[in-house]
């Protein structure tokens, strides 16, 4: 699937990202390090914080989903399986604390059969 699947109008849309993972907008917020209202409110939504931080969750999902079979699965992934080489930490811990781009270059290792 393709990372436009979660936006609406331009924007990526914390309703429709929450739909597709079968989740709520609060824990979409919370999988990020964002406040709920950050998902809730539209001028919060439309912030470049709120965007970038959904941005990198969805790249990292994207990139994963083909290898795990589902969203479901990758936003499982992302939430709960510790990375090798970042002392036990998940993509997810790694997204809130603006380490994204790691993550999606240890996915890239992977995939290209580096142990990471």
């Amino acid at each position: 699937m393709s990372i436009s699947q979660y936006a609406d109008d331009g924007l990526f849309a914390p309703a429709r990202i929450a739909r597709i993972l079968k989740t709520s907008t609060d824990d979409v917020a919370w999988s990020v390090g964002l406040g709920k209202d950050a998902v809730q409110r539209q001028v919060r939504i439309r912030s470049d914080r709120t965007q970038s931080r959904l941005r990198e969750m969805l790249e990292v999902l994207t990139k994963v989903t083909p290898r795990l079979g589902s969203e479901l699965l990758a936003y499982a992934w992302y939430r709960g399986t510790p990375l090798s080489g970042f002392a036990g930490q998940t993509a997810m811990q790694l997204v809130k604390a603006g380490r994204a781009a790691e993550v999606l270059d240890y996915v890239d290792a992977v995939d290209a059969g580096v142990h990471a």
